[in-house]
């Protein structure tokens, strides 16, 4: 495909609305204090077997990035279309993400209470803890082994092979990543990872023991919170109407 047409699949309405979607998904998390300077990324597939996925740039906030600041790149990472530069350790993990671990929509953060769990022995959230928590049960993997920035295409690969294809991945010292099918549901179940870790937190902070549920429970809600998306769709319009 030529640099003309991919600018032409670009400017689509259909590529706009994802543009639009994952603009916003940015802001709304710098709105609720999930971002970290110009670092970390979010990312999500074009429906069209291409392997071309859309990505915030390098070197702007998110609450500052609209439709026309996304980029798209090819599935080594190449900008395709776009105004502005692609920060390579997206390039490395997002692209080995999408392609390996087939996920549409992956967004990377080291969102503060999440990422301290990171730093802990158990690496993770429990998920027979809160309500919140719950809803993650049988859907998180760890990654214990922190190799550095990613910074060449092996570390990317390292981590998509780590999450053998979970939704939330936990990254040992790092951060964590968050995938999903759709924009709406990724970005629901983003902020709500981050309300169960600081729960899980502040929790700890009291130095009373903690008092899990039984897993059958944990299972049981997980499955509820998979069966009903509509509060993730209705979540992300309101986040529209005030962003």
């Amino acid at each position: 495909m030529s640099n003309t047409e991919h600018e032409q699949d670009y400017e689509s309405s259909a590529i706009r609305t994802l543009r639009n979607d994952l603009a916003l998904a940015l802001r709304a998390a710098a709105h609720h204090g999930l971002s970290e300077g110009v670092c970390n990324h979010f990312s999500v597939e074009i429906p069209d077997g291409s392997g071309r996925f859309l990505l915030n740039p390098q070197g702007l906030l998110w609450h500052e990035i609209q439709a026309d600041d996304i980029v798209m790149v090819d599935t080594q990472g190449k900008r395709l279309a776009g105004r502005h530069p692609v920060e390579s350790t997206a390039m490395f993990i997002h692209s080995a993400v999408h392609r390996i671990a087939k996920k549409a929509c992956v967004l990377h953060t080291h969102m503060p209470y999440a990422t301290a769990l990171t730093l802990t022995r158990q690496r993770s959230l429990d998920t027979a803890l809160s309500q919140n928590a719950m809803r993650f049960h049988g859907r998180v993997a760890v990654d214990e082994h922190y190799n550095g920035l990613a910074l060449d295409a092996s570390e990317g690969e390292r981590i998509a092979n780590a999450m053998q294809g979970a939704d939330i991945a936990f990254l040992g010292n790092h951060g964590v990543m968050v995938c999903g099918e759709r924009i709406d549901y990724a970005y629901d179940d983003l902020y709500f990872l981050e309300r169960a870790c600081t729960m899980q937190v502040i929790a700890m902070s009291t130095g009373s023991p903690l008092a899990p549920v039984d897993m059958a429970l944990a299972n049981r809600v997980g499955q509820q919170s998979m069966g009903e998306r509509l509060q993730s769709a209705l979540f992300f319009k309101a986040l529209g109407r005030i962003l």
